[in-house]
């Protein structure tokens, strides 16, 4: 039966019926809309959606406003990561398994994707995983792990074969991060805060059923995962006019003494490019209405890093001396990025990793190129090498 938007509607009045958003704990609110194919509802039902096309989730949205929500900043590398790839790669019983407690927020997770050696050419990774009958020994070093440091679950890609090329020996596992040999450090940023860690792993067994796809398939299942990671950071819904440029827009308004003629025109410029960001990625999540995201995300994410530096840039330079002021260093274990609940010291200086994260920009510039734009790629002499014969 085809799902449209009358049908949506429907299902959420029946929901909010036996659901009493006031009485409910949140808790089991959560847990019952997703069982009611309400979280996300382009998903098989049974696992949290109607089978319904992507955009009628906007009604779902519209119509729970007010409700219990889940902490989607605490939460973003589960909804926006892990829960797309579990359900195009994992086994039924990893959909059911992990699928509910992620969309709740009862168990959180993060990524361990990156290493000291391999950032941007991922591949390149040397975490090893070798097999021991049923189980899977994991040795290695991650960085740059955003919540590692209160996550139950890690998507982990870890090199099983060095014998080939080092695109083709890699395999994708579901970490337990309460597992043995998992150790957390915390990072200090430049905000002074810890929001990410290096984590070591050290002899952590993992069973087999924790694997992700097949075995040598691991480049492939990380790459749905990255394009998914770019969209959710740069193609986020947002309103015109919203995010940070609300911020700025705000402090021009009320702030006449901080106007020059020179920061109105940067600022019309911004809002101009914002305006284009935004109907970009509009027109990309209808495009994954459709599939898989494609690497067209990775330009949406590179503009998106672009502006928001540039706007907190403006920003502070538009709050003059007061712009200047930052006197948040104190040392803390923060749960997620609160661009909006802090002051614009703290937006420009976070606003820098923007470029790192989810993907470098010079490394986002060589996807757009090679497979948008269709130009010729970088000649690569390790293309047909076997790992272990890299330099490294």
């Amino acid at each position: 039966m085809t799902v449209d938007e009358t049908a949506v509607e429907e299902r959420v009045r029946a929901f909010l019926a036996r659901h009493d958003p006031a009485a409910t704990p949140p808790l089991d609110f959560l847990r019952a809309r997703f069982d009611a194919g309400l979280a996300w509802v382009h998903f098989p039902e049974g696992l949290g959606g109607l089978g319904a096309p992507r955009e009628l989730q906007s009604v779902v949205e519209r119509a729970l406003t007010g409700t219990p929500q889940h902490d989607v900043g605490r939460l973003a590398i589960g909804l926006g990561m892990a829960a797309p790839t579990i359900l195009a790669f994992g086994t039924e019983e990893q959909k059911r398994r992990f699928l509910r407690p992620l969309w709740t927020g009862e168990e959180v997770w993060c990524q361990l994707f990156s290493e000291p050696g391999a950032g941007s050419d991922l591949a390149t990774l040397a975490t090893r995983a070798v097999r021991d009958g049923d189980e899977w020994v994991v040795d290695g070093q991650k960085v740059w792990t955003s919540g590692a440091h209160f996550a139950r679950w890690a998507i982990l890609v870890a090199r099983t074969d060095p014998d080939v090329p080092k695109h083709q020996g890699l395999t994708y596992f579901v970490c337990d991060m309460r597992a043995p040999g998992v150790e957390v450090r915390p990072l200090r940023q430049i905000t002074g805060e810890a929001e990410f860690n290096e984590v070591f792993l050290t002899g952590v067994r993992l069973p087999d059923d924790l694997r992700l796809g097949a075995v040598g398939d691991g480049w492939r299942v990380a790459q749905a995962t990255l394009m998914n990671e770019r969209v959710a950071i740069g193609g986020a819904p947002g309103r015109r006019g919203g995010g940070m440029l609300a911020e700025i827009t705000e402090t021009w308004r009320n702030r006449p003494e901080l106007r020059t003629h020179d920061l109105h025109r940067r600022l019309l410029d911004l809002w101009v490019e914002a305006e284009v960001t935004r109907l970009a990625g509009a027109r990309l999540r209808e495009q994954l209405a459709a599939g898989a995201p494609g690497p067209e995300g990775s330009g949406v994410k590179l503009a998106f890093a672009r502006l928001n530096q540039a706007l907190s840039g403006l920003e502070v330079e538009m709050r003059r001396e007061e712009g200047l002021l930052y006197d948040d260093w104190t040392f803390r274990r923060s749960e997620s990025v609160d661009f909006f609940g802090r002051g614009p010291g703290y937006r420009y200086l976070r606003a820098k990793g923007n470029s790192i994260e989810g993907g470098t920009s010079e490394i986002l510039r060589n996807i757009i190129a090679e497979r948008v734009l269709g130009l010729p790629a970088e000649p690569r002499a390790d293309k047909n090498v076997p790992w272990k014969d890299l330099p490294r």
